[in-house]
Formats: C-alpha cells, structure tokens, sequence
C-alpha cells in the first residue's frame, strides 16, 4: 500500500512530476559524460603504452607524462643491455612540431614519435607492413595516426605538405591515437627526426624501451636496473609507467581536477533538483500528510513514504539518462575520430546508478522534516 501512496503523491501533478524526472536525467547524463571523460584520461595512457613493445621504460626524472618527456643520455639503455634478463634495447625520441593543412594552409601542434626503423617499437600490425617499412627509411617521409584530427587536413598516402618549413610526405598509416595529450600523431625514422629538430642530437632519447628475456620478471629486472643506472633516469615497468602518467592526469593536471569536480557539482544539482521537487510536493500535501498522522501514521510511515518518492525519481531519471548518455558517448568518440576512449561499462552504469539513488535519498531525508514535524492543530 505503501508504493502506491508514493507514486500517486509524484504522479498528482504530472507536469512536475515529468519535469522532475527530466532534473534528475539531466543530473546523471552530467555525471556520467564527467566520469566519461576522467575515465578516458586514465584509459588514455594505458592504450598508448600497450602499444609499444616494451616490458620496462626508462625516463627521466623530469618527465611528466610521455608527451613532456625531456631527454637523457642515450648510454643508460647501452648500460640497461648488460644487465641479465634483458633481450633487447630500443631509443624513443618525441616531441611536437608544426603541420601544415594544405587545404588551408594552418599550421598545428602535431606529436611525433622517432624511431629506429629497424626497432620493433610499435605493436600496431600496420607498423611491420612492408609499405610503411619502406616508408620510414625514406627521406622526409611519415606515417601519420588515421585518429588525427581532420584539422591536420588530407591523411592520404601520397601528401605532400610541410612541417616546420620542411617538405614532408605521408608515406603511411597506422592507427593510435593521441588522447587528451595530442590531436595528431606522426612516427618517422630516427633520421628523419633529427632532420626535423635540428640540431637534435641522436645521443640523447626521451624514453628508453628494454624487452626482457622470455621468462623473466619485469619487476626484478627494474629492481637491478634501478641499482647500477645513474639518478637521471627512472625505471618503470609496463604497469606502473601507466599508472604514473594515469595520476599525473587525474591528479595534478586542471583536466582531471575539473572533471572531478564535475562529477561532484552534478550530483549536487541533481540533490537540489529532487529537494525542490519533494519539499514542494510535501507542502501541496501538507494537510494530507497532517491527516495521516492524526489517523495515527507514525512519522516512520511518513519518512518512508517520502524516501519512496525519492528511489521512484532516482529509477525513472536514471533509464532515460542513462540511454542519452550512451549516444552521448557514442558522438564523442566520433567527433574526435576515435581518439578519446569514452566508453560505458557495467562498474560505471552501476556507480552512477548507486550515485543517483543517494543524491535522491538525501534529498528525501531534508525534505521529509516538513511532513514529519507537521501538527494537525496548526494545519487545520
């Protein structure tokens, strides 16, 4: 019997009752594109480096993020190689430089990755293709990421365009993405890297990758590593390189600090929403909810019922929220080609469910003191 009082109290005006729903959808579309976007911050990282071939990197203590690296002597991966379980060591040489949209002629900030074409650096099947391999050992010569932006203009093979005043030609394709940190994405060889950044000197490299040997634990290897490499260098395996570059985003960056609070102000609007809601349907019904307590409802009765109109909100403003925010996803990683890994799954569904129901709930145990406190002699 219980239920059914709470719906009909919601459903008596149907126009705020919609309009309710509707508060409460808006709140958990907010929350969910916020943990959308904090989410793809920290997935972001852990897509690029799963897709370098390396079991352990070393940075420098300077580095910030892959994109901010700064560079060290490239004898700390010559020293790396002597030291038992390691198979095998490869330079990785980034910066950004400026490509220019020959559609438009402006220029971009574009992220570039130099390597060695004979290093397996990359595990993108695209990368071992003989066309790209050829690619890389011509001069002038890239391979661009299909996820860059369509600001950087035509991504065909056969482009000829500039960077930083030089000729370049996109020899190929390969497919990455750059997340939050980069728009576009280029490798070229080593050589060619040198050429662009001149004077950039080969003997000092942004990242070092070491492979290990079949078998081997990463984990040990880094340990002894850390003991004979000098302090310019760090050690990080795999794992814990992703979750350093994962805090430095959600945690010491405006981006993640912003989609943080996002998260928290949307739940506070979607509390004030249901508050404004249930304190006005608690006053509409005040001589009716002072009725029942003159019949001898008790004040649990009461508190029940109200926190019943709150779940009831909650469940019917979360399913069309939640439906939008799936398209709203869905628009997102086609507006940015793919780059930003926004993506829904069940531990988000079922925290931003868990989420809804509490700013509801709250929100019905500051309102329910109207009716609970409501005297039938002061009423009538």
């Amino acid at each position: 019997m219980r239920t059914p009082l709470a719906l009909l109290n919601l459903t008596a005006e149907k126009t705020r009752f919609v309009v309710a729903i509707a508060g409460v959808a808006f709140a958990v579309i907010l929350v969910f594109m916020n943990l959308g976007f904090l989410g793809s911050l920290a997935e972001t990282a852990a897509v690029i480096y799963s897709r370098i071939n390396a079991d352990i990197f070393l940075v420098s203590p300077q580095a910030l993020e892959i994109t901010s690296t700064k560079p060290f002597p490239i004898e700390r991966i010559y020293q790396a190689a002597g030291v038992p379980g390691v198979r095998r060591v490869m330079p990785l040489y980034v910066s950004y430089l400026q490509w220019r949209n020959v559609e438009t002629r402006q220029s971009r900030a574009m992220f570039v990755y130099g390597i060695n074409p004979n290093d397996p650096v990359f595990t993108m099947p695209e990368m071992q293709t003989p066309e790209n391999q050829a690619a890389l050992r011509r001069f002038d010569t890239v391979l661009i990421d299909t996820l860059s932006r369509p600001e950087y203009g035509p991504q065909t093979v056969g482009t000829v365009t500039e960077a930083d005043g030089r000729r370049a030609t996109i020899g190929g394709q390969f497919t990455l993405g750059g997340g939050f940190a980069a728009d576009g994405t280029l490798i070229m060889s080593d050589q060619n890297f040198r050429r662009y950044f001149n004077p950039f000197p080969l003997n000092r490299i942004n990242l070092g990758l070491i492979q290990v040997d079949e078998g081997a634990d990463p984990l040990q290897v880094s340990d002894r590593l850390r003991e004979i490499l000098p302090k310019d260098v760090m050690v990080f395996t795999q794992q814990q390189i992703i979750e350093r570059d994962r805090d430095y985003w959600i945690g010491a960056t405006s981006t993640g600090f912003i989609f943080g609070m996002g998260v928290a102000v949307s739940c506070i609007v979607g509390t004030v929403i249901v508050y404004q809601i249930l304190y006005t349907e608690i006053s509409d019904h005040l001589k009716q909810y002072a009725t029942l307590k003159a019949m001898g409802y008790s004040n649990r009765f009461l508190f029940t019922t109200v926190i019943q109109e709150s779940v009831i909100l909650a469940v019917l403003g979360y399913i069309p929220g939640f439906i939008i925010s799936l398209m709203l996803y869905e628009l997102t990683v086609q507006a940015t080609a793919g780059g930003l890994p926004v993506r829904m799954d069940s531990e988000r569904a079922i925290l931003v469910l868990g989420l809804t129901v509490m700013m509801c709930a709250l929100s019905g145990l500051v309102s329910v003191n109207k009716a609970i406190t409501a005297d039938p002699a002061d009423v009538f």
